[in-house]
Order: structure tokens, then C-alpha cells, then sequence
């Protein structure tokens, strides 16, 4: 099913809710672009459960939806729903792992309790259960299994999770505005309490020197995932990179939080510059990331 613009439901769904995303799937393979469309219109799905409800119980329930989709599409009888069934299209097409997509669901269930994360490990353990394992399942899309063998396919997930670490963290910071005007917090606790952040001031919709601070030691290691995963390069297939290419635009965006003293009330997180467009290529053509 396509619109006017020759986009599929969810090839608009992902050009209008996750533009960076949508720009790396213009250099996708081909045979990949459209099951990547779709995997990350089930991740649309997914990621925006606690927003969606007005409690936990249905978040849980909503999520339940989503396993029992899951199950029908690995059982042969896919719901009657525009992205279930454009799912079971990429999971026959690429044989995706079901505990894969199992895990990633199951990893929402954080959104819906209404704690921080204690430390940075407890809030990349997070992150990386949802952002290095939706890339985890975007380069499976990618790659043909005859591309595949066992050490690449380790140099790949490793890859996968430092770039995931990467991109997920840098989603955070600029997801702040947006958790505290529902006055919810992925900050680490322990960093907020060294550096005394007041909440109040931050559910105001308020920058403040403290923040900036935590903004800070986050962006230093958002650089140190995306040096891991570009130390991997030379052990990547091409057409693999396609999903990796999110370093280039994380680069803009460090660039942006360095040259506004690291607040994350700047809207211009929120928009790639229009050379992104430009970058993503002459990356793609270097077969970097």
C-alpha cells in the first residue's frame, strides 16, 4: 500500500516520526529498503506504547498485542494490521529471529514504570535492549545470509551495540524536553545527585548549569561508543553499513550540543542540518560510518 508521494504506510510513517532513520534507509540495498521501513515502523509502534496510554496496565496489555502479533506472524497468521502484516513480509524475506523481536518488545516495559535509571550501566543496559538491538535487526535485514559468517557476524553485532549505545544515548539527551514536560526522567540518578540537578527547574521546561553538566559527561560517551563501532569498520560489509550510517548524523548533533554549551532545550537537536543529506552520502561512497 503506497500514497501519493510512492511511499508505503510505513515508508510515511518513519519519513514523518523518525526522519535520521528514514535518511539512512535511502542507502540501503535495494531489496532491504522496504523491510527497513517496516522494522522501524514496528519500532515506531513499540517506543511510543507509554505514550499512548493513560496507565500502566494498558501499556502492558497494548505490548501483550504486540507479542501475540508476533507469535501469529511466526505461526503463519499474521493480524490484520498494516505494519504486522508488512512485518511478516520481512520476516520471511530475511528469516528474522523471533526471540529477537520478543526481547525488543519486552525491553519497553521500562517505559512504563515510573523509575530512573541509578547509574549510566543500568541505563545503557536499557538502551542497548533497544537501540543496538533494533540496528542488531536492521543489518540482519541488510545482509544476505551468503554474506554472513561467524566472524563477521561478531564484528557486526559488536558494532551494532556500540553504535546502538551510541545513537540511544544521544536519543536521550535529546528526548529531554520531551520526558520532563511528562515529568519523567532517563537521566542517570547518580549523576543527577553528584551534580545536584533540581527537578523542579528541569520540569519547568528550564535548562540550568547542571544539566548542561550531565549533558556533557553523556555526549563524551556517546563519543566513546561511536569510536568503538567505527574501530569495527573494516570488518563490516557494505551493504551492512547502510543502517550505521546514524554516526554521521550523531557527529551533527555532538556538533550542535559542543557549540550550545550542551543544552538539550536547543530545537536545533531536533532537526538535521540540510547538509545531512550530503554527508550521508559522500559517507556511504567512503564506506563509513
Amino acid at each position: 500500500m503506497s500514497n501519493d508521494t510512492g511511499l508505503s504506510y510505513c515508508g510515511e510513517d518513519i519519513k514523518k516520526n523518525d526522519y535520521d532513520r528514514y535518511l539512512t534507509c535511502l542507502f540501503a540495498k535495494d531489496f532491504a529498503r522496504e523491510n527497513l521501513f517496516t522494522l522501524y515502523a514496528f519500532n515506531q509502534e513499540i517506543a511510543k506504547t507509554a505514550e499512548v496510554v493513560s496507565e500502566p496496565l494498558t501499556g502492558m496489555i497494548r505490548l501483550q498485542w504486540w507479542r501475540e502479533a508476533i507469535e501469529g506472524i511466526y505461526e503463519g497468521s499474521p493480524r490484520k494490521h498494516l505494519v504486522v502484516e508488512a512485518l511478516a513480509k520481512a520476516v520471511k524475506d530475511h528469516g528474522l529471529k523471533r526471540e529477537k523481536l520478543d526481547e525488543f518488545i519486552n525491553a519497553r516495559e521500562f517505559d512504563l514504570e515510573d523509575t530512573v535509571p541509578q547509574n549510566l550501566e543500568s541505563l545503557e543496559d536499557y538502551v542497548e535492549k533497544t537501540s543496538s538491538a533494533l540496528l542488531s535487526l536492521a543489518t540482519d535485514i541488510t545482509l544476505k545470509k551468503s554474506d554472513l559468517d561467524k566472524g563477521v557476524n561478531e564484528a557486526l553485532e559488536q558494532a551494532c551495540q556500540s553504535m546502538g549505545l551510541a545513537w540511544g544515548l544521544l536519543g536521550i539527551i535529546r528526548a529531554t524536553p520531551f520526558y520532563a514536560a511528562k515529568k519523567r526522567i532517563f537521566l542517570p540518578q547518580d549523576l543527577m545527585s553528584e551534580h545536584e540537578l533540581n527537578t523542579s527547574t528541569l520540569f519547568e521546561l528550564k535548562s540550568s548549569p547542571e544539566l548542561r553538566a550531565i549533558t556533557k559527561i553523556l555526549t563524551e560517551q556517546i563519543k566513546i561508543h561511536l569510536s568503538k563501532a567505527r574501530r569495527l569498520s573494516g570488518e563490516i560489509p557494505k551493504p551492512a553499513k547502510s543502517p550505521l550510517l546514524l554516526g554521521v548524523l550523531a557527529d551533527l548533533y555532538i556538533k550542535r550540543l559542543e557549540g550550545n554549551n550542551y543544552d538539550p532545550f536547543d530545537a536545533a537537536l531536533h532537526h538535521p542540518k540540510a547538509s545531512a543529506t550530503w554527508k550521508l552520502m559522500w559517507a556511504n561512497i567512503c564506506s563509513r560510518y
